[in-house]
C-alpha cells in the first residue's frame, strides 16, 4: 500500500520498500498513518524487479496518467507518487485488500487464507526452488536469520535430502 513510484527504478529494474501506510486508531478514530520507514532498518531492503511486475508497473503508470488527463480538475492530486490509487487517483485503503482478497477466495472457490499468509507461500515456494534460506530472510524482511529459519526450517527437507545425497557422494567407503 506504501509502494510509491519513487521505489522503482525502471532503469535498473529494482524496488525499494521503504514506506509504509496502515491503519491505526486515534482518539477512537480510524486513521491512515504513513511513514517513510520500515518496521525496522531489514525491512528496507532493494529487490530486483522481475519482468511480470516491470510490465504491470508500465501499464499502471499508462493507466494513471490517462485518468489524469480524462477526469482533469476531478482526478485527486494528493497521491500522485503513490503506486496503488483508484481512477480519481485516490489512494487505496490499506484494509481494501485483504477484504477483498477473501472476496475473490471465496469467488474461485479456494480455501480461506490470511492475505498475509501469502508471505508464508512465496517463502514455501522459494525454498522448494532452492533459494537458500538467507535469500528468503532478505525478500521476507527479516530483522533476523533466526526469525526466518524458525518459522521455516521445516520446509528444507528437500535441500537436507540433496545435501545428504551430495555427502554420500563425498564419503563413498
Amino acid at each position: 500500500m506504501g509502494l510509491k513510484w519513487s521505489a522503482i527504478d525502471l532503469i535498473h529494474r529494482t524496488i525499494t520498500i521503504k514506506h509504509t501506510v496502515t491503519t491505526g486508531s486515534l482518539n477512537g478514530k480510524y486513521i491512515t498513518i504513513e511513514k517513510d520507514r520500515t518496521k525496522n532498518k531489514p525491512s528496507r531492503r532493494t529487490l530486483p524487479l522481475v519482468d511480470t511486475f516491470y510490465d504491470l508497473l508500465i501499464r499502471l503508470k499508462q493507466r494513471q496518467d490517462i485518468n489524469q488527463r480524462q477526469f482533469k480538475e476531478s482526478y485527486c492530486r494528493d497521491y500522485l507518487d503513490y503506486i496503488y490509487v483508484d481512477e480519481l487517483g485516490d489512494r487505496i485503503k490499506p484494509n481494501y485488500i485483504s477484504q477483498n482478497f477473501n472476496l475473490t477466495l471465496k469467488k474461485l472457490r479456494m480455501p480461506h487464507i490470511r492475505f498475509h499468509d501469502l508471505r508464508h507461500s512465496c517463502a514455501s515456494l522459494l525454498l522448494s526452488k532452492g533459494v537458500s534460506m538467507k535469500e528468503v530472510q532478505e525478500w521476507l524482511g527479516h530483522s533476523d536469520y533466526s526469525t526466518t529459519a524458525n518459522i521455516y526450517s521445516h520446509l528444507e527437507y528437500s535441500t537436507k535430502i540433496a545435501s545428504a545425497d551430495k555427502m554420500s557422494e563425498v564419503i563413498k567407503i
